[in-house]
């Protein structure tokens, strides 16, 4: 493991590590993501998800006198098919105190502020760390290499996208959260769990197979905690979903509906099941597999999961002009609480490094794949 300095400037000091230590797991366990008006809420299984990242995950850190200001965490893998495959680093696990978030108003207030030169250095070296990966001392990552730096910012949270602007990313494509719920979830004899290293190697090529026209797409985490469930018809995979316990705390909602989820369902029998703001207790469903027309399967699918783990509710993040998206929203029956839900886009932005014009223009047609474990 290894923690150092990468420059210093009026008492601030910007470390990079490749490892959450306490000051970072301090500041990620009290932060409460998301923006005012928008959702808020706070991640409750920090530590673990970290973990699972292991040696491909970076921390860059800001210090004052020697205290934590903020940290973000930039999540290395190899990402895509074909003209679509890069090199990939996912930014995550954003916390920064107020004074020293990006300014909502920055473009006005830039015209109308002179700032010292020094300041403005400082910003800007810091800012450009978000855009050169070989600074983050990965293995394989070196300068003038193709790489796409990507992170999904909540389209309400302008400080995020405004942070993420400064550092030269682009908006690509959009996402909405799509939520699955039961009130009394029944299991579904054709489903069953993956348990054999043969059955993963199978589900991988599909996975593979159903993905091939998406950015963004991996499996590195498909099979985290042996949680990867089919439903089979005979001995052929009809469908499939990874199913993450997850929980959050929730502080906000937007919108009528939003105020509905919090302040009516936690006192509303049945509904209850679905919905607590102190912990709310889902899971997360990923790396979801389908054959083509037969779609309606995954309610089975999905209500099956929620039975067995023992939860009422699935959450999922998907690219909103995607088959798959179309396919749930018009064709499967998600239950009650996605009928309230009231969500609003996600939004894609990345940082295309050494490619070429050419190159980037597959990514704005190409639905993106918004892997579920990086919002667990």
């Amino acid at each position: 493991m290894f923690e150092r300095s990468i420059f210093t400037h009026s008492g601030l000091d910007v470390r990079i590590s490749d490892h959450a230590n306490d000051d970072i797991l301090g500041i990620l366990n009290h932060a409460v993501q998301g923006s005012e008006g928008g959702l808020r809420f706070q991640l409750q299984n920090i530590d673990a998800r970290i973990e699972a990242y292991k040696d491909q995950i970076r921390f860059l850190s800001l210090y004052k006198k020697n205290q934590i200001t903020g940290t973000v965490g930039s999540c290395y893998r190899i990402t895509g098919q074909g003209n679509l495959r890069y090199p990939s680093s996912y930014l995550r696990y954003l916390a920064f105190q107020t004074t020293f978030q990006s300014d909502i108003n920055w473009r006005r207030r830039s015209k109308d502020l002179i700032r010292p030169e020094k300041d403005d250095s400082f910003r800007q070296r810091t800012l450009e760390i978000f855009s050169k990966p070989h600074l983050l001392d990965l293995k394989g990552v070196y300068e003038g290499d193709k790489h796409i730096m990507y992170a999904f910012v909540e389209s309400m949270n302008e400080r995020s996208k405004n942070l993420v602007h400064q550092a030269g990313y682009e908006y690509i494509r959009s996402f909405l959260t799509v939520a699955f719920s039961r009130f009394s979830p029944k299991p579904d004899k054709r489903v069953s769990k993956i348990r054999t290293p043969e059955q993963e190697k199978q589900m991988e090529s599909l996975l593979y197979d159903y993905y091939a026209g998406y950015s963004l797409f991996n499996t590195d985490y498909s099979f985290y905690g042996d949680h990867y469930y089919v439903l089979k018809e005979g001995d052929e995979i009809i469908a499939g979903v990874s199913a993450l316990p997850s929980s959050y705390k929730i502080y906000d909602m937007p919108g009528v509906w939003g105020w509905v989820i919090m302040k009516v369902l936690p006192h509303t029998p049945y509904y209850r099941r679905l919905f607590q703001p102190g912990e709310f207790r889902h899971l997360v469903f990923d790396s979801i597999y389908c054959k083509k027309g037969m779609e309606d399967l995954l309610a089975n699918l999905f209500e099956s999961v929620c039975a067995i783990e023992g939860y009422n509710t699935g959450l999922m993040w998907l690219d909103d002009r995607s088959e798959l998206f179309d396919k749930l929203r018009s064709g499967v029956e998600m239950g009650a609480l996605n009928r309230m839900l009231n969500a609003k886009p996600g939004l894609v932005y990345t940082r295309f490094i050494n490619l070429t014009e050419k190159e980037k223009e597959p990514f704005y047609d190409a639905p993106a794949y918004i892997s579920g474990f990086d919002f667990s």
